[in-house]
């Protein structure tokens, strides 16, 4: 496979084992990525993971800002297939149709399961007990070309989106070295999905990140995991948006979206069932701490029967 002339399309860290692997075994000739963003609040310019990880293997580094306009350097390279992961911008059909061994996408869910650009966010946040990695051939439509194998894997409790996405990036890294002789040789399976059982994984809003106490407090949970460590989950109180980053769900009788309790170390916020014990959170423009921390020169007490938003 080392002469097989790969372009690598992805942005973020999930990707990064991927090409790395790709890289011990195949010709990576370009990789496709995001433009440099600014990030944090000082807006420092800074380059997405899978860029950092071409140019420190010198592989050269190509990031137009709209690949529907902007594909010509891919074209010049003739590659003999593109393999994208987590890439995040749609690949127009003159790309599509451009390498001989077609375009591959490696997708983190089990498909046709959460198509779209957050499959395992909102596997944590349905409560799902498994999920996977789907390889698969890339159409016009979105996540919806022939899989050529998929696997699975178990979510944990406790699992968030950082443990979940390492679990399956190892996952895919393994998987596409797996099927990549089969696709050069044409052996491979080519399995159509099933549209009645077609869901949809849209990419997390500022809206999504909000808390909603008046649910159990297993689907409060569940959200709270799936956006930790970032961007968390949050919630309004005193005036003041809070995030948070610690929590755990226990037993408690009281007023939903109410404080019902405070300790030295943590407060319980009620939901339809149980409570969720905040033990770590993130003030509006101030760092984590712990509750505790919080706390200092702070009169708990005042929280109790405060209404959350």
């Amino acid at each position: 496979m080392k002469k097989l002339k790969v372009v690598f399309m992805g942005t973020p860290d999930f990707s990064v084992p991927i090409l790395k692997e790709l890289i011990k075994n195949t010709n990576v000739v370009l990789v496709v990525t995001s433009p440099d963003a600014y990030i944090g609040r000082k807006r420092i310019l800074t380059e997405c993971p899978v860029k950092k990880t071409a140019l420190l293997n010198n592989i050269p580094v190509f990031s137009p800002k709209d690949i529907r306009k902007d594909y010509k350097e891919i074209i010049n390279i003739e590659p003999d297939i593109i393999i994208t992961c987590a890439y995040g911008q749609i690949i127009p059909k003159i790309l599509l149709d451009l390498p001989p061994l077609g375009c591959i996408n490696i997708h983190a869910s089990l498909l046709p399961k959460y198509r779209g650009g957050a499959p395992i966010h909102h596997a944590i946040i349905k409560g799902d007990k498994k999920t996977g990695i789907t390889i698969m051939y890339m159409d016009e439509k979105m996540d919806s070309g022939d899989m050529i194998k998929s696997q699975s894997i178990k979510i944990d409790d406790y699992d968030n989106i950082e443990t979940l996405s390492s679990k399956l990036s190892i996952l895919g890294t393994k998987m596409i070295i797996e099927v990549l002789p089969s696709i050069i040789s044409g052996t491979n399976k080519k399995i159509k999905q099933n549209i009645k059982q077609v869901t949809y994984a849209p990419i997390i809003t500022r809206e999504d990140e909000k808390l909603d106490f008046n649910m159990l407090s297993a689907d409060v949970f569940n959200k709270i995991r799936a956006l930790s460590p970032a961007p968390l989950a949050y919630f309004k109180m005193l005036n003041t948006e809070f995030k948070i980053v610690e929590c755990e769900v226990t037993s408690a009788i009281g007023t939903t979206s109410t404080v019902i309790s405070v300790d030295k170390t943590s407060f319980t916020i009620m939901c339809l069932d149980k409570g969720i014990k905040i033990t770590k959170i993130k003030p509006k423009g101030k760092n984590i701490m712990s509750t505790k921390d919080f706390f200092n020169g702070f009169n708990k007490e005042e929280l109790l029967d405060k209404e959350v938003l």
